[in-house]
């Protein structure tokens, strides 16, 4: 203690907590004071390990500890009200924001600074909604961590302040949504790009809290098919014997595969003919939405049995059904679900009886989770992700499980996510409700919206696929636990002219490309795409299950980059500019080029 400030020792120097706003300080700025008048500090009582106060006019509590080389500060409202702390982002040059895979932005950038960049606003982002509850900032050899695993009832906003971006994180406290706790573990870091996913791992791992690829696949031997494969959604005639046989004939050696359950699924003749090429096959499915069987059921997944619609669906705190997503049926409660294991059981069992050994479940593993206030079924959004990994851990035994955007904290049950890779902006949604630029929902061969080539606007290319923002926070921490990809939708054959790129960004973090097929694209696109995955095959097997221990920007520009993985068996080396890099042990990477080396051997793709 000095005076009304409480010293707490964690790694790199120590933390200096003002009792009277909560500012932080030490070797950097952890934060300003609280955006919230707190009023003053009751009592504070010291021991050797925490410090522990309140705040009387607000029903705050407050205790702050040296655990791990953190500081962790609890705070337990007993009213319901809501804290804006901590405020962060004074002093930075970087700030990394786990929206997808990663951002790493420069706080003075001036895009981002603009609110039409869509970072900078009032409401802010709900830490759920993030793919893991977590942000940082660097400045040289030095930087910050923000840890927050109550990350439900929490949201992180921006404002653009003398042109830098600072954050503020604010957390509801409310006995009824079961947000009455706050926690956040504040760190100094080494100043790294990752540093603060690095930070997160080693929380996950402290608190047991992470489930590695290698532990999926003792449990799941099927699982191993996941290492080195390209992953497709299948439509129309690419469902068929002859297109699996035309995968395997074009040498790709290993595939995830997904089709739509509609009323014409994968024949078990089609699905044989994947399983015996060595790939995964499966349905997609989602329990998230129930709509009216007695109208038109645009979804076949959205069609349920008499009384699912509406007495499952989700009451809102209006006692209105919670439309579902594009205002179509309910959400469906999970609560109402958990009530109901043969019929969930019936519906897996219905869907893989032609022999399919994966599963896709849309939206269970994201961050959109309710409260439900229907007196049949109440819940809290704690009690509907608890709900969700218990039905999701229960398919996950039997079959390779996937699911949408996965949060880190579904890390348990499912070994791969599409969407997690992909830093969505709010404007593609925008765009892909522009059915004329962007495609229906038919066609031929496979919907127009999968299929259909586009050209994004400048302002999605630059938020989403701009290399020089772009930095693997998912990966660092969750690259031996969840294969990751980009969304469904935007597929690696529906925007060309990021292919290069998205490509060069996939083989740098060790991911797969997500393909939308059809007979004409396989035979339009396989021959490069079996190129590409000859080559994603060979880091894989060399570190697909591994950790991925590093990376950074080897230029200036950040057009240069490099990822190392494990104990350093596999480096891989990605030019994203317009000139040769030169490297002592690669020789020359061209333009366009990544370049992985594995035990000291070069293995070259220009895609």
């Amino acid at each position: 203690m000095d005076g009304n400030t409480v010293i707490v020792p964690i790694d790199g120097g120590e933390a200096r907590v003002d009792v009277n706003d909560l500012s932080v300080r030490g070797p950097v700025e952890l934060s300003a004071a609280a955006a919230t008048d707190l009023g003053a500090p009751g009592d504070i009582s010291v021991d050797a390990t925490r410090a522990h106060w309140s705040y009387p006019e607000r029903g705050l509590d407050v205790t702050a500890t040296a655990r791990d080389g953190r500081l962790v500060v609890d705070m337990t409202g007993r009213d319901d009200q809501e804290l804006a702390w901590p405020v962060t982002g004074a002093g930075a040059r970087d700030l990394q924001l786990p929206r997808g895979e990663g951002l790493s932005i420069p706080v003075d950038d001036a895009f981002w600074n603009d609110p039409d960049s869509g970072l900078v606003g009032e409401e802010g982002e709900r830490l759920q909604d993030l793919t893991m509850p977590f942000w940082g900032y660097s400045a040289g050899a030095v930087g910050a961590s923000y840890l927050v695993p109550t990350d439900i009832g929490t949201t992180l906003g921006f404002s653009s302040v003398d042109g830098r971006l600072r954050g503020t994180s604010v957390h509801e406290f409310s006995e009824a949504k079961g947000t009455g706790t706050y926690t956040v573990a504040l760190s100094l870091t080494d100043g790294s790009p990752v540093a603060a996913a690095k930070d997160y791992r080693a929380l996950l791992r402290q608190q047991g809290g992470l489930r590695t690829l290698k532990q999926k696949i003792a449990a799941n031997p099927d699982t191993e098919k996941l290492v080195g494969a390209f992953h497709a959604y299948l439509w129309g005639d690419g469902r068929t014997p002859e297109s699996m046989r035309e995968l395997e004939d074009l040498g790709l050696s290993r595939m995830w595969l997904g089709y739509d359950s509609d009323e014409q699924p994968m024949t078990r003749e089609a699905v044989e003919t994947a399983t015996d090429a060595g790939y995964l096959v499966g349905p997609y499915d989602t329990f998230g939405n129930a709509q009216d069987p007695s109208g038109e059921v645009d979804n076949p997944s959205s069609r349920w049995p008499d009384g699912v619609w509406p007495g499952d669906c989700v009451v809102d705190e209006n006692g209105e059904l919670e439309g579902g997503f594009g205002g179509r049926g309910c959400y469906l409660s999970s609560q109402a679900l958990a009530a109901r294991p043969d019929l969930l059981a019936s519906r897996v069992t219905a869907k893989v009886d032609n022999g399919a050994n994966s599963y896709f479940l849309d939206v269970d593993a994201t961050g959109e989770v309710f409260d439900d206030h229907s007196p049949d079924h109440p819940m809290t959004q704690f009690g509907d992700r608890q709900n969700r990994l218990d039905r999701m851990g229960v398919i996950g035994e039997d079959l390779v499980l996937g699911s949408e955007t996965v949060g880190s904290w579904a890390n348990g049950v499912v070994s791969f996510s599409h969407g997690s890779s992909t830093p969505v902006m709010n404007d593609l949604w925008k765009l892909e409700r522009d059915k004329a630029t962007w495609g229906a929902y038919w066609g031929k061969n496979g919907p127009a919206t999968f299929f259909k080539p586009v050209e994004l606007p400048e302002k999605l290319r630059a938020g989403m696929f701009d290399p020089k923002y772009r930095v693997p926070l998912y990966e660092t921490v969750l690259h031996d636990s969840v294969v990751s990809t980009d969304r469904w939708e935007l597929s690696f054959n529906k925007l060309p002219s990021l292919q290069t790129t998205r490509a060069l960004l996939a083989m740098l973090y060790n991911t797969p490309l997500n393909y939308t097929l059809n007979a004409q694209t396989i035979a339009e696109e396989g021959p490069r795409m079996a190129t590409m995955q000859r080559f994603f095959a060979t880091i894989q097997e060399a570190a697909g299950t591994e950790p991925m221990t590093d990376f950074r920007w080897l230029t200036e520009d950040r057009t240069v980059q490099r990822t190392t993985f494990g104990d350093g068996a596999l480096e891989v080396t990605a030019n994203f500019g317009e000139r040769a890099f030169e490297d002592a042990d690669l020789g020359a990477v061209q333009p366009g080029c990544v370049a992985a080396s594995i035990g000291g051997e070069v293995t070259t793709l220009c895609p």
